[in-house]
């Protein structure tokens, strides 16, 4: 399997490169917000940072779900064998773990410290979805492994929804505005780049919420979902971090091991 694994890995990150370029340039088209910061830039550091946590990924998560693989245990055993059954439920498990897991990064202060690295680019885009602290990264192999090992998908559940949540990553990411119209009409089931640009305000109430990945009906069920109702002018990054040498690449790598500053400075919730 694992021959197999690696091959629809490398299939997987061909077209997902090419997803997320699309993106890029649509948005250049049709930007949902104006962006702050110089794109060549931005592109620069998201990018190595991307790079870092694909290495890690692949010396830490990779082996844990591989290793999880092995067990053969789950709730999934616990159903009905038929495919329809187990591909519906397999996917819909993973998608609402990852949901706990994302919120868990908001709340548990340790887990924060790596998960600001995520929030406190200034502008949004498809590069955004894969910068994170490579020590989230190896931390949430953890995570795989008894997300893996609970719900004991098959490897075409596993395969099916890693490349969905990585597109949906990529998409709702993205600083493409999207018509109103589609996106009303997306947001009530899978979350959209207007939805979760909520989630990267500088208001502390908005960011923590809208967790979810692919659908976004798991923030509803938690009563974790937040609408930009009136279309307010949504300010991106984390009020504490608003210099220009946080975002630089040492400074990135560096900042969860020094004394955090004060995140919120105050932006606790939006005024009225």
């Amino acid at each position: 399997m694992s021959e197999s694994f690696l091959m629809n890995k490398l299939l997987l990150l061909g077209l997902l490169a090419l997803f997320g370029l699309s993106l890029i340039l649509i948005q250049l088209k049709f930007p949902l917000v104006k962006h702050k910061q110089n794109l060549k830039k931005r592109l620069l550091v998201n990018s190595s940072m991307a790079l870092l946590t694909y290495i890690t990924a692949s010396l830490t998560v990779r082996p844990s779900i591989l290793f999880a693989f092995d067990f053969n245990w789950g709730v999934l055993n616990f159903l009905p064998s038929l495919p329809s059954v187990q591909f519906v439920a397999g996917f819909l498990l993973m998608d609402v773990t990852f949901y706990y897991w994302h919120r868990l990064n908001h709340k548990i202060n340790f887990l924060w410290r790596f998960h600001n690295i995520h929030h406190i680019d200034q502008d949004m885009d498809a590069s955004t979805g894969f910068r994170f602290h490579l020590a989230e990264v190896a931390i949430s192999s953890i995570f795989r492994f008894l997300q893996m090992l609970l719900i004991g998908p098959t490897l075409l559940v596993f395969l099916s929804y890693e490349f969905v949540f990585q597109m949906a990553t990529l998409f709702h990411h993205s600083n493409i505005r999207l018509p109103l119209t589609i996106d009303n009409s997306l947001k009530f089931f899978l979350v959209t780049p207007r939805m979760h640009e909520m989630h990267h305000s500088q208001f502390r109430n908005e960011t923590d919420s809208n967790y979810s990945v692919v659908f976004s009906f798991w923030d509803r069920i938690h009563n974790t979902f937040t609408e930009n109702a009136n279309f307010k002018k949504v300010v991106i990054g984390v009020p504490g971090y608003m210099s220009p040498e946080d975002n630089r690449i040492k400074n990135l790598l560096l900042m969860p091991f020094k004394k955090q500053k004060n995140y919120w400075k105050g932006q606790i919730s939006r005024p009225d």
